[in-house]
C-alpha cells in the first residue's frame, strides 16, 4: 500500500481535465501494490474516470480481481491507454469508450457498449467529475453550473437507469461523492453541490432497487491525489492540498480502491444504502 507523501507538492498547474505525466509526485494506483484474490470473477464493470485517479485505482484492482473493464473517460488517451495495459495485463477485457460526460447522447451510448461487449453489467462505478475553485458566486458561469451538474449529476442518472435493466441479482452500483457532500467547500460549491445530490440519489436507489437483488452505495473520498487537483485549484492551495486532513495528508488512489472492491465483492451482500468516508480521520454524518 502506499506510503506517506511529503508534506507539500511542488507548485504546479495544469489545465482540465490534467493527465499524470504532468504531476509531481505521480500518484499511486496500486500498480505496483494491488494483489487480487479472485474476489470479483467473472463480473463485468462499468467505470466512469477510469482513466486516472480513483477510477484508474479502481480498475486496476477490479481487474487483478477478476473482472472485465469497460473504462469511460473524456480525452486523456494516453493514461487510458496505460490503464488498459494494467486490466490486460492482469488476464481481464478493457473496452475504452472516450467522450464528454456532459453530452447526454454520449452517456447513452456508454452501457450499449458494456453490454455489447460483456453481455450484462454486474458493476456501475459512476465515478467521473468536474469541479473549479472559486472565491466568489459571481465567477461561477451559468455554462460551468450546467457542465458540473450535467457530468456529475445527470450521467450517474442516466447511467444508472441504463444498466439496471441489464443488471442480475447481487449487481452493484457505487457512486463517488464526497466528504463535500457533508461539508461542502465554499469555494467548490456547484461540486459540493452535486456531491451531496449523489449521496442522497444513492440512498434512495439503495431501496428502489432492493426487491431487484441490486446494491447501491456512495463512498465519500476526502482529499485524494488527482490530476482534478492541479487542474483545478490555484497554486497555493495545490502545494498544501490534503494537509487539513487529520492525517496531515492527500490520500493515493490505491487507497481508495479496496473500498469499490469490497462494496462490489459479493462479501458487502447487506451493504446496501451506504455513504463510506474514505477521508484520513474527518468525520462525516
Amino acid at each position: 500500500m502506499s506510503s506517506p507523501r511529503p508534506e507539500s507538492q511542488p507548485d504546479q498547474q495544469q489545465t482540465p481535465p490534467g493527465t499524470l505525466g504532468a504531476m509531481d509526485p505521480e500518484p499511486d494506483h496500486g500498480e505496483a501494490s494491488y494483489r487480487g484474490s479472485g474476489r470479483l470473477e467473472g463480473k463485468k464493470a462499468v467505470i466512469t474516470g477510469g482513466d486516472s485517479g480513483i477510477g484508474r485505482a479502481v480498475a486496476i484492482a477490479f481487474a487483478r480481481e477478476g473482472a472485465d473493464v469497460l473504462i469511460s473517460y473524456l480525452d486523456e488517451h494516453e493514461d487510458a491507454r496505460d490503464t488498459a495495459r494494467y486490466v490486460e495485463e492482469a488476464g481481464r477485457t478493457c473496452v475504452l469508450v472516450p467522450g464528454d460526460l456532459a453530452d447526454r447522447s454520449h452517456v447513452n451510448t456508454i452501457i450499449p457498449k458494456a453490454v455489447e461487449a460483456f453481455g450484462r453489467v454486474d458493476l456501475l462505478v459512476n465515478n467521473a467529475a468536474f469541479q473549479m475553485s472559486h472565491d466568489t458566486l459571481d465567477e461561477v458561469s451559468d455554462d460551468e453550473w450546467d457542465h458540473t451538474v450535467a457530468t456529475n449529476l445527470t450521467a450517474m442518472f442516466v447511467l444508472c437507469k441504463a444498466a439496471v435493466p441489464h443488471m442480475q441479482p447481487g449487481a452493484s452500483i457505487i457512486n463517488s461523492s464526497s466528504v463535500n457532500s457533508d461539508s461542502p467547500s465554499p469555494q467548490l460549491a456547484p461540486y459540493a453541490m452535486t456531491k451531496a445530490g449523489i449521496a442522497n440519489f444513492t440512498a434512495s436507489l439503495a431501496q428502489l432497487l432492493a426487491e431487484k437483488g441490486i446494491r447501491a452505495n456512495s463512498v465519500a473520498p476526502g482529499p485524494v491525489w488527482t490530476p482534478l487537483i492541479p487542474a483545478t485549484m490555484p497554486v497555493e492551495k495545490v502545494e498544501s492540498f490534503g494537509q487539513q486532513s487529520p492525517i496531515g495528508r492527500a490520500a493515493q488512489p490505491a487507497e481508495l480502491a479496496p473500498v469499490y472492491v469490497m462494496l462490489a465483492s459479493d462479501e458487502a451482500s447487506y451493504v446496501s444504502g451506504a455513504r463510506v468516508a474514505v477521508t484520513g480521520g474527518r468525520p462525516i454524518l
